[in-house]
């Protein structure tokens, strides 16, 4: 199966179905689908590093408060990330995100939702659905 994003259609938001082997990949590419969905594009210098740490109930909450987190950092910096090194220790995530000044962004995302949030288990690993706010 591998790992991956495509953008599907939804009514008033956007819509990105993810998959990937683990949970930490699942992340990485929703980051990557959120990134494409919004036309970021980074300066290519001026390179720089951020660091956080979430936590959550479950995994669907993890997953929200990451993405939610890396669209607080774009927001307030006017920064953004391509390289995400993601580590989990049970439902505790500490990310070290990659990045630059942003040089274009199409289109901001408000807020990632729960909108009928599910990580599915998958012979070959996990996929979802992510709703956003836009």
């Amino acid at each position: 199966m591998g790992s991956g994003y495509e953008e599907i259609q939804h009514t008033a938001d956007w819509a990105l179905h993810v998959w990937a082997q683990d949970l930490t990949g699942l992340m990485q590419q929703a980051a990557l689908g959120m990134n494409a969905l919004m036309g970021v594009r980074l300066t290519p210098n001026g390179r720089l590093e951020h660091t956080f740490k979430v936590a959550a109930g479950d995994a669907e909450s993890l997953l929200v408060a990451f993405l939610n987190a890396v669209v607080y950092e774009m927001e307030l910096d006017s920064v953004g990330f391509d390289t995400f090194e993601l580590k989990l220790d049970g439902l505790q995530l500490q990310a070290r995100l990659e990045g630059a000044p942003l040089l274009e962004l199409q289109k901001n995302i408000k807020a990632v939702t729960f909108h009928n949030l599910e990580i599915r288990s998958l012979d070959c690993g996990l996929e979802t659905t992510i709703v956003f706010d836009v």
